[in-house]
């Protein structure tokens, strides 16, 4: 081969393009696919979610401006929903459309408050154990471990039967202390998993803290556990306080939707025929407890990619398959 040809030879291989920016613009194309991902509020799930959340908590604000004294006995008793009660009224005469609004008040202020006890007593219990190990993580494990073990629906019931007068701020409150431990184990495991990270460390050695520590380094990668944990406890103890509400256990004095089925129940709304009576709050109860818990399942989406990935994941198993069978 003459010099010429090897000359020609080496300029085509140093002309042709190589594959290097191409790659590089996929891997920005994928990461930034990706980050997207990680955002719930494109996902169907938390839209949904949030649509039925928001609508209750406006029904829960703005109905009661428009209705009357939900304890009124002037109406007449066990009237079928019509143009002057859209929901009828109950066996005494009160209005139910009045008292699903202000039940709404209260069921959502005994979910919030406590979901909010659950949240700090798993954050106590769960995070700074996590953190600090050794032999205090060791005491506080075991008091979680013990409160794992004890069942919470029983020990409510137990505690509110001992209680004559209840109120929804005692009843939130043993909801809230019965209702902590499972999401402090999580948390716990987490914050292990989380404390031995080099910027961690290199918080501890900048001499930082135990307390900034925790705040700035540890707790925003738990920010989506603990918002998950945060409406898993609302609805248990929504769900918890219609339960106890039922069997007569929960607050005798105020209005919630549990108290509500309790009075349809104790009224026999059943066999008068008076479906408007139980109807409305085990709709509404459903409604907030799917709300919640979509946008639960979108936030799990967050934590865990394998969630988030299963239905791509699934298409394209579907696609291939029906590729092959195509090409068979």
């Amino acid at each position: 081969m003459s010099d010429t040809e090897n000359t020609t030879s080496t300029l085509i291989v140093k002309d042709q393009p190589t594959t290097s920016p191409a790659s590089t613009i996929t891997l920005a194309t994928q990461k930034k696919r990706k980050g997207r991902g990680l955002l719930p509020s494109r996902s169907p799930k938390f839209i949904v979610g949030a649509i039925l959340v928001l609508a209750i908590v406006l029904f829960a604000i703005i109905a009661p401006i428009f209705s009357q004294n939900p304890r009124s006995t002037d109406n007449p008793a066990l009237q079928p929903p019509s143009a002057e009660h859209w929901l009828g009224t109950t066996k005494l005469g009160n209005d139910m459309f009045a008292q699903l609004a202000i039940g709404a008040q209260g069921s959502l202020l005994v979910g919030l408050v406590a979901g909010g006890i659950a949240i700090v007593l798993s954050l106590v219990f769960g995070v700074l154990a996590g953190y600090l190990g050794g032999w205090r993580e060791d005491g506080l494990a075991l008091i979680t471990n013990v409160m794992i073990v004890i069942p919470g629906l029983p020990l409510v019931m137990v505690i509110a039967s001992f209680v004559p007068q209840r109120s929804w701020q005692l009843v939130a409150f043993v909801l809230g202390i019965t209702s902590w431990a499972g999401a402090a184990y999580v948390l716990r495991l987490q914050t292990r998993s989380l404390r031995t990270r080099d910027y961690v460390y290199a918080a501890k050695v900048a001499g930082e803290r135990s307390f900034r520590v925790i705040l700035v380094e540890i707790m925003p990668n738990l920010l989506p556990l603990l918002t998950a944990q945060f409406l898993f406890a609302i609805i248990f103890a929504i769900l918890g306080e219609a339960g106890l509400s039922y069997l007569g256990l929960g607050p005798n004095s105020s209005i919630t939707w549990g108290t509500i089925l309790n009075d349809a129940q104790s009224g026999q709304a059943l066999g008068r025929g008076a479906w408007w009576w139980f109807v409305p709050p085990g709709v509404m109860i459903a409604i907030l407890g799917a709300g919640l818990a979509l946008i639960n399942f979108a936030i799990d989406e967050v934590i865990n990619p394998k969630l988030r990935n299963a239905p791509d994941a699934a298409r394209r198993v579907r696609k291939a398959a029906k590729t092959k069978g195509v090409t068979a």
